[in-house]
């Protein structure tokens, strides 16, 4: 898991969804499980 300022690059992969838990954005992948981030 990373943690960046721009989500924008990661929710362009396919299969990229955007989640909002406890204040912060996480971008999870279920087709590529490596490919996840967090904001905030």
């Amino acid at each position: 898991m990373k943690v960046r300022n721009s989500l924008r690059a990661l929710k362009k992969i396919p299969g990229a969804q955007i989640v909002r838990r406890r204040g912060r954005t996480f971008v999870i992948n279920k087709n590529n499980p490596r490919m996840k981030a967090r904001q905030g």
